[in-house]
């Protein structure tokens, strides 16, 4: 059984969430490059109210908006996961953990590497992923013995 609240209602997916990310990201980039000068907090927040009115009370410009939503949010927090671990990484604070600038680069790729591999996790494609490069793609096994090679090469 689905209950369905106000914030999971028709009214706030398809007109207040759209016109709430509109208005907030018009009056955003308004703000920060004072494009109409100084201190013009209520012009901005007035064409950033028109703009997301208007956006809204077109059907097909708020359908693509609801249909981005969820990618826009994952992008968001897989973005801030990479950011924090490349954080703990490239410290640069005298009080803190000091790396040899080949060490942060390294690390900073593995982290990256492993923010790929959990995205894919994530969404479920992990196994159409390893298939690809290890058993249906034509000479799969090979990538196999690649990827095993490297790793000894690593080791040493």
């Amino acid at each position: 059984m689905v209950l369905e609240t106000i914030l999971s209602s028709e009214l706030a997916i398809r007109i207040v969430y759209p016109f709430l990310l509109i208005f907030v990201l018009v009056f955003a980039i308004l703000e920060k490059s004072k494009i109409l000068g100084e201190e013009k907090h209520q012009i901005n927040s007035i064409i950033a109210l028109v703009i997301g009115l208007i956006t809204i009370a077109f059907s097909w410009a708020t359908n693509i908006i609801i249909n981005l939503m969820p990618f826009l949010a994952i992008s968001a927090v897989v973005l801030l996961v990479f950011l924090i671990l490349y954080g703990f990484v490239a410290s640069t604070n005298k009080d803190g953990l000091q790396l040899d600038k080949n060490l942060q680069v390294a690390l900073g790729v593995l982290a990256g590497i492993v923010v790929i591999i959990a995205l894919i996790v994530a969404t479920g494609q992990w196994d159409r992923v390893y298939n690809w490069m290890f058993v249906d793609y034509g000479s799969g096994p090979q990538y196999g013995e690649i990827f095993y090679y490297l790793q000894l090469l690593l080791e040493l």
